[in-house]
């Protein structure tokens, strides 16, 4: 198999010929079709988030086939076409997993970062964490919903939305998304469709991303630095970016709430207490669990969300990675093994 792998934090992914893994017990071993590149990747290889496993073959947006299955799997079958998220396994143990809340596992492991992932043409994963996917969509344009979906829909249900037509009264109407790539762009076409107000923030002077937000439903799109039209009721802030909280603050109303949806962020500078007064709230998503997938994976095609994707031959990871880290893609970057 081939695999391009980050050997040390800061430095560029190399290309490695590797022996296909054997898949252990409760193991599937995945013939890669897709691996969407997500920014959380990018803060493995430069080194924004401690103690990765290296060496280590980045990527938790996986799509493939079944090629192998380790003893005691059940209820998948070879062949069959399933999805790998970035939570790889959890311990089962612990007080967080014992009460419903996995994504917060005292012994986690995560795919890319802490276990081997997509950047190859094969990835070991186990299969409990894993989700069959239907044969109806491309197997690139999935890839995002695995992350970029799971996260923003894990964002989208703390800032108080979810399921529904998004009536009157159903969670948060003006909803401002702060970043608009993979995650802000699945997440849009959701929330337009549940019949929120969506408000698109991007880099200021950013022409194409604010019209290609408008384009998936935003009713309003504008620099970080602006101020939307109307007060809104929520907003999720995907970009890395410690000082979009107190412009996020600024921009919802009393009582509130600004969800940090990203793993890693810039320093938060400091701000005067009048922004958080009246109830305003700030909140962190941390990972997902297991039936966030099966709900964005339920829900998604309901809502008729398509993803917008870059595909790069797996040899050009770190070109994708420079095009994400520099802000010129729209969408996702996909690697095509």
């Amino acid at each position: 198999m081939r695999a391009m792998v980050l050997e040390r934090p800061r430095t560029p992914l190399v290309m490695r010929e590797r022996s296909a893994p054997e898949p252990g017990s409760g193991e599937i071993l995945i013939e890669v079709a897709a691996c969407g590149v997500c920014r959380t990747d990018l803060h493995v290889v430069d080194g924004e988030l401690p103690n990765p496993k290296v060496p280590i073959v980045p990527g938790h947006e996986i799509v493939g086939r079944v090629a192998a299955m380790g003893a005691g799997v059940a209820g998948l079958a070879i062949g069959e076409r399933v999805g790998v998220p970035w939570l790889g396994s959890t311990c089962g143990l612990c007080p967080y997993c014992r009460s419903g809340r996995e994504n917060l596992c005292d012994r986690p492991l995560f795919t890319g970062y802490t276990r081997d992932g997509g950047y190859a043409t094969r990835a070991l994963a186990d299969a409990r964490y894993c989700f069959p996917l239907p044969e109806r969509r491309d197997d690139a344009e999935v890839a995002p919903f695995l992350c970029a979906g799971l996260i923003g829909w894990r964002s989208y249900r703390m800032a108080g939305a979810g399921e529904g037509t998004g009536a009157e009264g159903a969670g948060p109407q003006a909803l401002g998304l702060y970043g608009f790539g993979a995650a802000a762009h699945i997440l849009a076409q959701i929330a337009a469709w549940q019949g929120r107000r969506v408000y698109a923030f991007t880099r200021s002077g950013d022409d194409a991303a604010q019209a290609f937000a408008k384009s998936l439903g935003a009713v309003w799109a504008g620099g970080s630095d602006e101020m939307p039209p109307e007060p809104l009721d929520a907003a999720i802030i995907f970009a890395p970016v410690g000082a979009l909280l107190p412009m996020a603050l600024k921009a919802v109303k009393k009582g509130g709430r600004v969800v940090c949806g990203g793993i890693h962020m810039s320093d938060i500078p400091s701000f005067p207490y009048r922004l958080i007064w009246e109830e305003r709230q700030v909140v962190s998503v941390a990972n997902l669990t297991r039936a966030d997938a099966r709900e964005f994976l339920t829900l998604a095609p309901q809502a008729g969300v398509k993803s917008e994707v870059t595909r790069y031959p797996l040899e050009e990871a770190n070109e994708a990675l420079a095009d994400l880290r520099e802000g010129r893609l729209q969408g996702a970057a996909v690697l095509i093994p």
